[in-house]
């Protein structure tokens, strides 16, 4: 008799799953933002929330939600009813490299969300002054090796991707480098062009317009993949095999979204990232097209980087009370 009552149960959820799924979405969706308004996550965040409110014939609302290295947002979409109607634009900051920069981080990145679709990631350049005595990486690091504690790079701060970038290079080639943290990447660069430092990792839509100028010299990439935002820059790979860094941006929901739900958002966001529209908006943004790709692929992706990024805020030191 249980066992009959039990396989009952089980029917009437699945039912009442299917049944809220083939209704959804029936009332205004929000897309959580875990920065301010006007960075690159909040601008890509609301063309996504745009084409999702026409697709799926609802509003949905941005909610932007900065703080704690994004993992203000990120909690409060952990504890939100996992039923679809909110949503977080998640980056690598936040389910990669925050979780191990704070001591206490109040989210687990892998249990609490439910991985929908990755949209695009952000390839990193790595730039230096011209007078920097190397023109690519591998003469960067004999320029180093050959001046330990003579030269300085920038970044946008402690635990950044741009810091962790060149921390994985000094360690693996025991480089002395000095890092000097500013307020953004912005905030560098004039001191990057006048030559008060001498190296920083920048994303393309600052690093591109300079070294088009000829005011900085790009000696390579963070991604293995050659880059097609701008021509003539090799990747880091092709000097140190294996360095294969990239920031991506994406959607998930809270953990235990019903996987009829998860599937109608990865859907439509696999037809929003096939339209030439969209795929030039990215480039607009200084950011590389993700294939289409399904909820089980991105929770691999999600799963495989938060390892990689906890071994990278290890080796920088860098750590958040």
């Amino acid at each position: 008799m249980r066992s009959l009552l039990r396989a009952a149960s089980l029917v009437l959820l699945l039912f009442a799953s299917c049944a809220g799924a083939q209704t959804y979405p029936n009332k205004p969706i929000r897309l959580v933002v875990p920065y301010p308004p006007g960075a690159l996550t909040d601008l890509l965040g609301r063309a996504i929330g745009e084409r999702l409110a026409a697709a799926l014939k609802q509003p949905v609302v941005v909610d932007n939600r900065p703080g704690a290295g994004t993992l203000v947002g990120a909690e409060a979409v952990a504890k939100s009813p996992a039923d679809g109607y909110t949503l977080l634009m998640a980056t690598s900051t936040t389910l990669g490299i925050s979780p191990a920069l704070y001591r206490k981080s109040p989210i687990d990145p892998v249990k609490d969300f439910a991985p929908v679709a990755q949209v695009g990631s952000v390839t990193f350049f790595l730039i230096a002054n011209p007078s920097f005595p190397a023109k690519n990486v591998k003469e960067m690091i004999a320029a180093a090796k050959a001046n330990p504690g003579k030269f300085n790079y920038a970044s946008v701060g402690n635990g950044s991707p741009h810091q962790l970038f060149m921390e994985v290079l000094k360690k693996e080639f025991g480089l002395d480098i000095q890092h000097i943290p500013y307020k953004g990447t912005l905030a560098a660069l004039p001191d990057l062009i006048t030559g008060k430092v001498q190296l920083m990792f920048s994303d393309a839509t600052v690093a591109i317009p300079n070294i088009l100028s000829g005011r900085v010299v790009a000696l390579g990439t963070s991604s293995a993949k050659p880059t097609t935002l701008i021509a003539g820059v090799p990747p880091i790979a092709d000097s140190v095999p294996g360095f294969d860094w990239q920031a991506w941006q994406g959607v998930v929901a809270p953990a235990g979204t019903p996987p009829a739900i998860l599937a109608t958002l990865g859907a439509e966001l696999q037809r929003i990232q096939s339209t030439p529209d969209f795929r030039a908006l990215l480039v607009k943004f200084g950011m590389d097209p993700s294939p289409p790709n399904t909820p089980e692929q991105f929770a691999a992706i999600v799963k495989s980087d938060v390892e990689r990024w906890a071994k990278a805020v290890a080796a920088s030191g860098a750590a958040v009370d």
